[in-house]
Order: C-alpha cells, then sequence, then structure tokens
C-alpha cells in the first residue's frame, strides 16, 4: 500500500541537538521534532484505525505521532530522516500481517520432551544426600 502523506500536515521545528558536538551543538539548531496529528491527517480511516492502535511509544494518547531526528549533523539529512521515520511507521501499520495457523506438537515431539524430563529429573534426584545402609 502506498501512502503519501502531504507537507502540510507535518509539522517539523529545529531543535538543538543533546550529546556531545563541541561548541557547535550550542549554537545551531540541527535536529528536528517533527508532530504529525493522525486524527486530523488525510488517511483513510482504517489506516487511521491501525495507527493509533500500534503500541508505540511515538504516538501520543492524543493521537499526534512525536519524532526527534538527530542523528546527523546536518538539519535538511535529519529532517529527511524524520520524515522517512514517519513514512516507515505508516508502512508498518498498513502492512497486512498473515493470520498464525495454530498448530499441535507431534506424538514423537511429545515423546522425546518426556524423554528428555526423564533424564534431567534423575540427575536432579542423584545430586540428593547419599544415605549409608
Amino acid at each position: 500500500m502506498n501512502v503519501e502523506i502531504p507537507e502540510g500536515e507535518i509539522e517539523i521545528s529545529a531543535i538543538r541537538a543533546q550529546g556531545a558536538g563541541g561548541q557547535n551543538v550550542n549554537k545551531v539548531s540541527n535536529a528536528v521534532h517533527l508532530r504529525f496529528d493522525v486524527n486530523a491527517s488525510s488517511l483513510p480511516e482504517d489506516l487511521k484505525a491501525k495507527l493509533l492502535a500500534l503500541k508505540d511509544a511515538r504516538i501520543s494518547r492524543d493521537g499526534i505521532v512525536v519524532i526527534k531526528a538527530q542523528r546527523y549533523r546536518s538539519l535538511e539529512k535529519n529532517r529527511a530522516d524524520a520524515i522517512g521515520r514517519l513514512k516507515d511507521l505508516v508502512m508498518d501499520a498498513s502492512r497486512v500481517r498473515k493470520a498464525r495457523q495454530p498448530t499441535r506438537p507431534t506424538r514423537a515431539s511429545k515423546e522425546k520432551r518426556l524423554v528428555a524430563k526423564g533424564k534431567r529429573s534423575e540427575v536432579k534426584s542423584s545430586r540428593g544426600k547419599v544415605l549409608d545402609p
């Protein structure tokens, strides 16, 4: 599913990056703070529901996706990185997952497990105190 997110729905602000970087980190705002309101977006309703249902720390209770990008030293690269991560998040939500087919263990695997349990039990029981007859 190819989903296009209009630039007008993405709010990007430049912030100061954290961490090492010398004096440059104190002078220049190179990190990017991206905010995307899922509820107010033009995404299809079913995709909005899937996005909001994701258990992702970047999605707030109000349905706002917040992404902080500070991987690169350039503002443009961080901006592209944040937009790419948002697109990845939306694509992940749009992917249809295959339902798991329930299976049952085979008789051989059950027997193998019981034999292994028996051996382990024997090893553990042999560690007990030795009684003199």
